[in-house]
Order: structure tokens, then sequence, then C-alpha cells
């Protein structure tokens, strides 16, 4: 596969170190080190040329890796680089065993023509990026300088030293193996005597390096480990030389083995998504001939990996999220929402941990710090509105509650109050509870505070709305208990009056007193509020008191309570004689009406210790009114004015009735006419009843039967003969009834009929 990822062809330069390369491919190698046909449409069989030619990095290394199932393997991966005999090449090849997680590199070859910087480069590109370097060398090789590629081993030992000397000193990461596959091996000089050979010879090259002197006394082994193998000839011992294969094969897969080559401590710990970014930061590290500093490439790597499994661990968590942003900002209590944000933090964290707990772990740990405080910070407001939205759920629970509580009659206010301010407060803490999430700084007690702080200006509140209510339920029957009493006292008009007035206002303004101080205490009331509350009450039971004596002192009923008093000592009524004092009555009674305007004109008990007094003050701390009260001025019923024109106007009526007294004596005396008095002895008379109710009866059936035989007459004719029948009759009759009447009726009397008839 090309740099554009398309499949390409190896080049002829390359035939030699891709036998071992087809190997590991699990094919069985041709003569140019290609695998078969059957394999070719494979993509874990698929070959990338990571470098080319222009010693540029490829951009589908990644697409290829999660091609051949290796991107989500972590660790369990390894890589191996293979350096072998090719003329001119300068490019990287890359494949994945098959059935194994390894990935093979295909390296320039040793004896090309064009090594030096090339093939440091190589080098320390490999070193940087590999567990193992397979190195393929020729029997005939071994002790030759060149030709057992021991110019490539010197330049693999320099780089090392810049890469892990000082690593290797304080025992971290750092090791690589070196294994040696010698090929064509006849069997003539034992493996031993070779391995000896090579070894001697690696040892010579260590020693002659060029060190840095806190390094003279590093040994070859503690940066490497050695280990050898012998291929026998491919042409003149094929079957043995394709067994040979597949049992060292078997080293690199068989984890069992005590010759099994990955061991833990060659491995780069470069999470397997993470090796395409690593190795390209590596190449472009080698190519710009930086120093190559590998736990910086890995810090990179780590950053730039972390930040993107961050990312998306945190797209699929702002997601997950919009769906209770909505019904939360709207005002709703989102039932479970902590349960809701705990797993979605957990889900996200849990894909950050799985993805990029493998990288460099104090990058990782400071990416996961800055996760979480995004997912903190974004999850933040949710929980804030969640504890504003429950604090409004609570506060308006507790004040239906509340209500409900104050139903009826028979309750107790500081039990209701409590009841529902628990209740109120466990809800809050307990929904506040379930919507903090551990290991923040979040804190509901603040919120918490708030709401004690609104219950109590609620309950205060409904305490002053209650006791208002109280306060006017005490002033409706203080009101209905005093009405009566002062009615009567006030319509006797004795002269104790304001003193049982007052007597009465006391004894019920006591009981009123006590009443409220009884229900006062189950409203939790502080003194202060009881004083206020009590001062409230008696001003307003002497303002009833003062409503309803000025009920009873109007214009019209004053002026009627003193016609009374008055026609009570002069009845208009009553038969006068002429010889009766109709002026002295008058007077008195005159004189004693008139008497009772000063008495109804202030409240002044006779009995001093009757007395009551009010502090005057601007207001009524129960209805927040602002009208003045002085309480002097209540004590007058009537200012002097008012007095007089009161008196004014009684004299007006009591002159009235003594006028009226006069003419009614005077008529008794010379208009009642005699005949009145027959009339009444008649009416009076049982015996003059009887016979006048004879004669009553006698004229009706009279009546009737003249009705009678008024039908016949007029049935017959008879009408004319009598009306003139009936004419002589009455002119007999009105003759004696004149008679009569002038020798009865008085002498005026009968000379007025006597001039009419």
């Amino acid at each position: 596969m090309s740099l554009d990822g398309q499949p390409v062809q190896i080049p002829p330069s390359a035939i030699a170190s891709s036998l071992l390369v087809a190997q590991f491919n699990g094919a069985k190698p041709t003569l140019n080190g290609h695998a078969p046909e059957s394999n070719k449409n494979s993509p874990i069989s698929e070959r990338l040329q990571v470098i080319n030619d222009e010693k540029n990095f490829t951009t589908h290394l990644t697409s290829q890796i999660e091609r051949w199932g290796l991107r989500d393997a972590g660790f369990n991966y390894n890589i191996v680089a293979v350096f072998g005999s090719q003329s001119t090449g300068k490019s990287i090849w890359m494949c994945r065993g098959n059935d194994m997680g390894v990935m093979v590199m295909d390296v320039e070859g040793t004896d090309g023509r064009e090594r030096g910087e090339d093939q440091r480069k190589s080098a320390l590109f490999s070193l940087a990026s590999s567990e193992v370097l397979l190195i393929n060398l020729w029997e005939h090789q071994v002790g030759f300088y060149q030709g057992a590629s021991m110019g490539l081993l010197k330049t693999v030992f320099e780089v090392n030293l810049g890469l892990f000397g000082k690593k290797a000193q304080d025992g971290s990461q750092g090791r690589t193996l070196l294994l040696f596959i010698i090929r064509d091996h006849i069997g003539v000089t034992p493996l031993a005597n070779l391995q000896a050979t090579l070894t001697a010879d690696l040892t010579k090259i260590w020693d002659s390096l060029s060190k840095p002197q806190d390094l003279q006394d590093r040994q070859l082994s503690d940066y490497f480990d050695l280990a050898f193998t012998a291929l026998p000839h491919k042409n003149f011992a094929a079957d043995k030389f394709e067994a040979e294969v597949q049992e060292l094969r078997k080293r690199f897969v068989d984890k069992t083995r005590d010759d099994f080559v990955f061991k833990p401590a060659y491995h780069k710990r470069i999470p397997a998504d993470g090796v395409a970014f690593y190795m390209e930061n590596i190449w472009e590290q080698v190519q710009t001939n930086k120093d190559l500093d590998l736990p910086t490439q890995q810090e990179l790597l780590a950053q730039f990996r972390c930040d993107e499994i961050s990312s998306v661990a945190l797209a699929e968590f702002t997601e997950q999220s919009k769906s209770q942003r909505r019904p939360s900002e709207a005002g709703h209590v989102v039932e479970g929402l902590g349960g809701l944000m705990r797993n979605w933090r957990s889900e996200a964290l849990s894909r950050y941990d799985r993805d990029a707990s493998r990288y460099h772990q104090g990058v990782y740990n400071r990416k996961r710090a800055d996760l979480l405080g995004v997912l903190d910070s974004t999850l933040s407001p949710l929980f804030l509105r969640q504890l504003k939205n429950l604090h409004k759920l609570c506060l308006s629970a507790f004040k239906k509650e509340l209500l409900e509580g104050l139903r009826g009659e028979e309750y107790n206010f500081a039990d209701v109050v409590g009841k529902a301010r628990t209740k109120c407060e466990t809800r809050f803490a307990d929904g506040a509870k379930e919507v903090s999430l551990e290991d923040t700084d979040w804190t509901w007690q603040d919120e918490l505070e708030s709401l004690r702080e609104e219950i109590g200006n609620v309950a205060d509140q409904c305490r002053k709305d209650e006791t208002k209510k109280m306060v006017n339920l005490i002033e409706r029957n203080f009101k209905k208990q005093i009405s009566e009493p002062v009615d009567i006292s006030l319509n006797k008009a004795t002269p104790d009056m304001w003193d049982k007035v007052l007597s009465t206002f006391k004894q019920t303004l006591e009981k009123a007193e006590s009443t409220y101080l009884t229900k006062a205490r189950s409203f939790n009331c502080t003194d202060d509020e009881n004083v206020t509350s009590l001062a409230a009450l008696r001003k307003r039971a002497w303002l009833t008191l003062r409503a309803k004596i000025d009920e009873q002192t109007a214009d019209t009923v004053i002026l009627g309570k003193l016609r009374a008093h008055f026609e009570e000592r002069f009845s208009v009524l009553r038969v006068r004689r002429p010889d009766d004092d109709i002026d002295g009555v008058f007077k008195t009674a005159k004189d004693q009406t008139m008497d009772l305007i000063p008495r109804y004109a202030k409240i002044a008990p006779v009995d001093s210790s009757l007395e009551f007094t009010l502090p005057s003050e601007s207001s009524d701390p129960l209805t927040s009114t602002d009208e003045e009260f002085d309480f002097p001025s209540t004590l007058i019923i009537f200012s002097e004015t008012k007095s007089l024109d009161l008196a004014s106007r009684f004299r007006e009526n009591a002159d009235a009735y003594y006028v009226e007294a006069k003419r009614s004596t005077v008529s008794g005396i010379a208009q009642i006419p005699y005949w009145m008095y027959e009339a009444m002895v008649v009416v009076f008379n049982p015996l003059y009843f009887t016979l006048m109710a004879l004669i009553t009866s006698y004229v009706y059936s009279i009546l009737v039967s003249m009705k009678i035989l008024t039908y016949f007459i007029v049935k017959l004719g008879l009408t004319g003969p009598l009306f003139r029948v009936s004419g002589t009759v009455l002119t007999e009759v009105c003759s004696n009834t004149l008679v009569l009447c002038r020798d009865k009726l008085p002498t005026a009397w009968g000379t007025t009929f006597r001039s009419l008839f």
C-alpha cells in the first residue's frame, strides 16, 4: 500500500529482508519475497509503505492499523523492525503478522551504498518505535565488519545512548532485544561459535563508542539483550528451512516459552491507537535533525490522544445532558437528576479511562482532572437550577400544608408550623443530597439557609395574619358582648351612666385579653409581639366602644332619647284639667332633660377608679394604618357647639309640646258636645248596648223583608202607589223628629235646628 493508501508491489530491492516479513505474515515466501496471491486482498495481509523513498511519512497508518484490527488493542501489540540486505532502498514498509498482534517494519538494508545519515535516521526511528530489532545476515558474513552489519549496529548503539542512556541508569524503560538471524547456516560452524564471535564483535564496537562522562562504566548488557538463531539454506534445505522458520515464529507467538521475544521491558508503552501519531512525530523529529526526546514525544502523544478521547467523551456527555436542560430551565424539579448526572459523568470518565489510561500517566491524570472539571462545570448549572426549583417547590408545599393545617378552629399554630417546616426542610435536604455529586465542592447549605429564611418569613407573615384574624374575632365578640349593656346604660341616662359603661367595658376587655394570651401561646408570639397586639386590641376595643356610643348618640337618636325623657315627665296625651299646673310641670321636665346633654357630652365616670386611658399613637400595628389617634379627644362625645345645637333643637320640640298641651286643655272645655257623653254612656252601659243590638237586628230583618217586598212590588206594578205612601210617611216622621230635637238638645243646638228647619 502506498502513501495514498493504495496497495503496491514491493520493489525488488526489498526481496532479501522481506522473506522473514512474509513468514511473520503467515505465508510461504516466494523467491521474490511476496506473499501468495490468495492473501493479496486480505486487510490483515496488506502492507503499507510507512516512509517512502522521498522520506515522507504516510497519512494512512491510523486507518490501516484499524483495518488490521489493532486500533483498540491498547498495549496488547508489539512492533518488530527487520533489518536485512537490500541494495539501495531507503523506504520503510509495515504489515501485520498473521494471527499475531505484531506489526512488522521492513527497514532499509545494511549494505546499501547510501547509508550514512539515512542509516542513522532509520536506526533512530526503529529504536524509538520497536521493541525488537531483527537483524538478517548470512553465515559467511560473520566476523566481517561491514558484511556482518557492524556499521549499522554501531549506529544503533550510538543513537541508543542518546535516547536511553540516562534512563537506563535509573532503571526505567529503554531495553531493546537484538535478534540475529544467521541465514544459510550449513552447520559446519556451530551456532555457539557464531554467537561468541558476534558477541565479541558487538562488545568491541560498544567499547569503542565515545560515551558521555557519566556513562563510561555502562555495559552493552545494560541496554540490549542479545539473541541468536540460525536458519538452513533456503534452496538446498527448503523443508528444513521452512520448519525452522515456523519454529522461530513460535517465539513471537507463544508467551509461555522461555525464549518468548516480547518481554514487557521492551514495550514502548504506546497504545495502539496512538502509534501512528507517535511514529509520525518521531520521524518528523528525526528528519529535522532535532534532538529526539522520547519522553517528550510520549507526553505530546499523550496530550494529543487524551484531548481527542476527552473530546469524544465530552461530546457524548453533552448530548446526554441536553435532555434534562429544558425541563430544568422551565422550573421543573427533575426526579432522579442526581442519578442521571452520576451516570453521565461516570460513563464519560469510564470511556476516557478506557482509552486514555494507557498513555503517559502524568498527562492522563492531568487531562482527566481537566475533563472532570469540565464535566462538573457543565453539570453545576443543572445542580443549581435543581436547587432553585426544589426551593420553590418545597416553599410552595410548605405554604399549602400550612394553610391546610390552619383550617378550622381547633389547631395549635406552633405545631402546624413545626410539622410543615420539618417536612419542607427534610424534603429539600433529601432532594439536595440526591442531586449532589461526590468529589465536588458543590454545596446546598446556603440554599437551605435561604429556604429556612423564607419559611420563617412565611410563618411570621402567617402568624401575623392569624393574629389579625384572632384579634378581629375577639373584637367582633367584644362588640357583641358590650352592645346590649351599653344600650341599656345610655338609654337610662342615670348619673352613674358612664360608670356602668366603663365597668362593663373593662370586664369585657379583660376577658378579651385573656382569650388573646391563651391563643397567642400556640403562635409562639414573642413578648414584644404580645405587648404590641394587646395594645392594638385595647385600642380597637376602645374604638369599638366609641363607635357604639356614637351610634347611640347620633343626632336623631339623642334627640329621641331627650324627647322620651321629656315626655316621660310631661305627657302631651294626658287629659288636662283647667286647674292643672302645666307651666310648672313643663319647666321641671325641660330642665331635667336639658341636664342630660352635658352628661352625654363627655365620658366621665363618677368613680375615678373606673377611668380608662390609652397612649396616643399614630398607627395600628396590626392594620398598618397611619390614622392619627388622640385618646383625650375620644372622651368627648359632643363638642360645646354641638351641645348648644342639641339644646336649641330640643327646646323647639319642647315648646311645641307645651303649646299642644295648652291647646288640648282649652278644646276639652269649650267644644265637646253633650250628645257625645250620651253616646259614651250608651256604648259602655250593658243594658243600653243590648237594646241597641236588638234594634239593629230588627232593622236588618225589616230591610231584608223590604228587599223581598220590593221584588214583588216591581213585578206587580205597585211602584207608583208605594212612592206616594212612602212620601206621606216620611213627612210625618220628619215632623215628629223636629219636635223631639227642639225639646231635648241644648239651647245652642235647638236654635240652630230651628233656623234650619
